[in-house]
């Protein structure tokens, strides 16, 4: 296992517990109930995801699934969960939390001749420092660095086998994107219901559905299609040469920007819920799903277009694929042989003819 392939695994895998344990560390802040640093616990499927990807994949990840960003998202869903349902707009003071102070005092006496007095104590006025933020603050604060370890784990993340650093580049992009419009989902919507449980709950729900997309990697990477019997079916040729693009539609209607639509709506049309940012955003989902469909619509006339085309050529053809060439690559192919062909000719040597007597023979 190379040294780079192993560093880059654990660090990344690392900041991703760290950010886990201080999202417990805030509910059981604000609970002020120890029994949720249980919730810690959940970082053991990381921790035995990544022995089990060093064992087996030498600690890469796998091709069209990341399994660490799973179960980062195991880890740490469960704490924004709480920390939204639990959220109010009046900011904490230092010693209102008792039982983080509670917890500070026994590190303290627990550290007695182990660190410096000095060392400790500045420790506990860090963490009241942190504590007396406003709630409001650290959610969002959390919300934000929980998109970005995201990202910036996928992209320090060893990559899968059949993966280049082109899609992983395009994937980065389009995740970059993809935070930003979840961002301002959970932050602006939330901010009008929360006084509804009900719609809390709802709308968390559809921004945990928005999160099944990014340990998948298949918005970038076509399914490669082999030339059998079963690709002459056209749903099968559609799939295998459309594959990514189809990928990028089926997310933004059904797992983005389509739940993100009807929520808004619903805000909208029925609970009164009306303001300047909540239309725009939500013009901005009725176009990008108008766009995806007219996009759907598209490919769809081009590969039936392309089998129309290529109609007479597949009769009677075996394990005729639509993505193999097309007329145009094959004649080409064949003026390239000819013309390579008659080189060959041209430049091949002469072999003199040696002078016989008829008397030698």
């Amino acid at each position: 296992m190379e040294l780079k392939v192993f560093l880059s695994a654990v660090i990344t895998r690392l900041f991703f517990i760290l950010h886990s344990i201080v999202g417990v560390w805030r509910v059981t802040d604000i609970k002020k109930d120890r029994t949720y640093w249980l919730l810690a616990l959940l970082n053991l499927f990381l921790c035995t995801e990544m022995v089990l990807t060093f064992k087996f994949k030498k600690g890469r990840s796998l091709k069209w699934f990341s399994p660490a960003i799973f179960c980062y998202l195991i880890s740490i869903v469960p704490s924004l969960w709480l920390l939204e349902m639990n959220h109010s707009e009046s900011c904490r003071e230092s010693n209102s939390s008792e039982s983080t102070q509670g917890i500070l005092n026994y590190t303290v006496a627990s550290n007695t001749g182990v660190l410096p007095p000095d060392v400790v104590k500045m420790a506990v006025k860090i963490v009241n420092k942190l504590s007396s933020i406003c709630e409001s603050t650290w959610t969002l604060a959390l919300h934000q660095t929980f998109l970005l370890l995201l990202i910036i784990g996928k992209w320090f993340l060893p990559i899968g086998v059949g993966i280049t650093r082109d899609q992983l580049s395009q994937l980065l992009l389009m995740f970059v994107g993809t935070a930003a419009d979840i961002l301002e989902f959970t932050s602006e919507t939330l901010e009008h219901v929360r006084s509804n449980m009900i719609l809390v709950y709802s709308i968390l729900a559809v921004w945990t559905w928005s999160m099944i997309q990014f340990p998948l990697d298949l918005a970038v990477q076509n399914i490669g299609c082999q030339p059998t019997k079963s690709s002459k079916r056209p749903v099968c040729l559609l799939l295998h040469r459309y594959s990514a693009d189809l990928w990028n539609i089926g997310i933004s209607l059904l797992i983005q920007d389509g739940p993100f639509f009807i929520c808004r709506l619903i805000l909208m049309a029925h609970f009164d819920v009306i303001n300047q940012m909540l239309v725009f955003f939500t013009a901005k989902n009725i176009l990008v799903v108008l766009l995806q469909l007219y996009r759907l619509v598209v490919l769809l006339i081009d590969f039936y277009n392309s089998l129309g085309s290529q109609e007479d050529k597949t009769n009677g053809a075996q394990g005729y694929c639509a993505c193999g060439p097309t007329d145009e690559d094959q004649n080409q192919a064949v003026s390239d042989g000819e013309s390579e062909t008659k080189s060959t000719e041209d430049n091949s040597p002469v072999i003199p003819l040696q002078d016989t007597h008829i008397e030698d023979l």
